[in-house]
């Protein structure tokens, strides 16, 4: 099987994808899984593509990610490995697709407006 590689993002966080059979070892900027991912939860949003197919322990994937806070990264890393599952059986499509993992969160941080403290929050109005 060759290198299949994807794309997933989430606010400002980028995940890049390159998966191989395996053991089902993920590596994270050169660092496992654990250690870069330290809570539990966010362990199980990374797997949550894999565990829906059952195939937690048959891929390799090596990670770069980069951008955003640590919640961010993992949700363009679940989007990233659903789109690498379906670019390697596109038969997994409809399941990953139900589950709500195919689709890519468009939410991003509005911008500050100048004269006013944050980007819709504004300073108290005195009549008098």
């Amino acid at each position: 099987m060759e290198l299949i590689n994807a794309v997933g993002r989430r606010k400002t966080a980028v995940a890049r994808v390159y998966m191989q059979e395996g053991k089902g070892n993920i590596t994270i900027n050169k660092k496992d899984i654990e250690i870069y991912f330290p809570l539990k939860t966010l362990q199980y949003i990374v797997k949550q593509p894999l565990n829906t197919l059952n195939a937690v322990s048959t891929y390799d994937i090596k990670v770069n990610l980069f951008g955003g806070g640590i919640k961010g990264q993992a949700e363009a890393l679940r989007l990233a490995i659903a789109r690498a599952l379906v670019k390697l059986d596109p038969e997994n499509k409809p399941k990953l697709k139900a589950e709500g993992f195919m689709t890519r969160d468009s939410r991003e941080v509005e911008r500050k407006k100048p004269g006013q403290p944050k980007a819709r929050k504004k300073f108290q109005f005195s009549k008098r």
